[in-house]
């Protein structure tokens, strides 16, 4: 073979050939997946920065004013995929919210100007119009941001999500293998998280759970190493009862507890001492800002207090004004001292040491008591 010509394993005698041929074919194959990993890193990592910096932004903003919520979850569809027993946040019927009225609702939280939404479910993702509405979350400012079971998940459909301008995504995984609980296992999701590792270009955050109904707690700790293994952060959360309530953990789940706090990276929750008291079954010294700081809007475009208060104050959002911000910012909830919504313990630490609250009426319990659910 002439040294001039261009490489070619045709050229070489068919058995080297094969050889040389597959070898090339092979390292290409893998210079391709390495640049596209090493790409996805970096588009990452700058969107990451962008997304921090924006954080830092709407902090300052929320020092600088109590009259506007920082974090607001919305339910596009109440509907699951899944039935999870501990969960009561789903149903096996409902229809999607019409796009035009999710429209009205995302511009209404951008006009009280909300820093963040959350997506939330059911399982959103079963939402036909679902990058329309991450899109229109962007196009008013507000960071967005998706919680899924991951089910739903294939790599065209990240890719998706990626062009929608998603932001950050949990997925909450309860066990190692699937058990009568929950169906939301590693053994059956880790294809996904592969695919997220290799296609995402939003940060993503896995959170596993300890407390009743978890059969295995040690699973929490395959689950965060696994998490970190590919890339993404690490949570826990504490199972709560169905109003939301304090389950204090037993000697083997603290242990678990504070071995993944070990694994978890800088958070609103390692700066705090919500969960440790939560851990320990101690109620908590806090003023909760929901309705106020955090808003839980149902599919029925209600104001909640949040997933586990369903019907206080249950007022629409789209007559929802700064009058009732403020009103709920400063109104007491009985039901915070027992309370394990993180999400909400997390907004209301940039007020906790101002806007002494008046008391409210008790707020009875929800309706199934008896149910856990998990935190989100």
């Amino acid at each position: 073979m002439d040294i001039s010509t261009p490489f070619n394993p045709r050229n070489l005698p068919d058995a080297v050939g094969a050889r040389a041929g597959g070898r090339f074919l092979c390292c290409n194959r893998n210079n391709r997946t390495l640049m596209a990993s090493v790409i996805t890193k970096l588009r990452r990592r700058a969107k990451a920065l962008h997304r921090n910096l924006r954080g830092a932004n709407m902090a300052i903003g929320a020092l600088a004013s109590t009259d506007h919520p920082l974090l607001a979850h919305i339910i596009p569809m109440r509907r699951c995929n899944l039935a999870c027993t501990y969960c009561n946040e789903f149903d096996d019927f409902s229809k999607p919210v019409p796009i035009d009225e999710m429209y009205r609702r995302i511009d209404k939280l951008g006009s009280l100007g909300t820093a963040v939404v959350t997506i939330s479910g059911g399982e959103p993702l079963m939402h036909p119009e679902l990058d329309d509405v991450i899109r229109r979350i962007r196009a008013n400012g507000m960071i967005a941001g998706l919680i899924t079971n991951g089910y739903l998940l294939v790599a065209e459909r990240i890719q998706r999500l990626n062009r929608a301008g998603l932001e950050w995504l949990q997925i909450s995984i309860d066990n190692v293998s699937p058990d009568e609980v929950s169906k939301k296992s590693l053994k059956v999701l880790d294809k996904k998280l592969q695919l997220l590792a290799e296609h995402a270009d939003f940060h993503v955050n896995i959170n596993s759970v300890v407390g009743g109904g978890i059969s295995h707690p040690q699973d929490a700790l395959v689950i965060g190493k696994r998490a970190i293994e590919l890339g993404f952060t690490s949570t826990i959360g504490i199972i709560h009862d169905g109003s939301g309530q304090l389950q204090p953990l037993g000697d083997e789940e603290r242990r678990i507890y504070h071995e993944m706090q070990a694994l978890e990276k800088s958070s609103f929750t390692r700066i705090n001492a919500f969960q440790d008291n939560i851990a320990k079954g101690v109620p908590n010294d806090w003023r909760c800002r929901a309705g106020g700081r955090y808003l839980y809007i149902c599919e029925d475009g209600l104001v909640h207090y949040c997933s586990q208060q369903r019907g206080y104050p249950g007022v629409p959002l789209a007559t929802y004004t700064r009058d009732d911000l403020r009103r709920e910012y400063l109104t007491e909830k009985s039901c915070a001292p027992h309370c394990t919504v993180s999400c909400v313990h997390q907004v209301s630490i940039f007020d906790s040491w101002r806007g002494s609250q008046h008391p409210s009426p008790a707020i009875p319990a929800a309706a199934a008591p008896s149910e856990l659910v998990q935190i989100k």
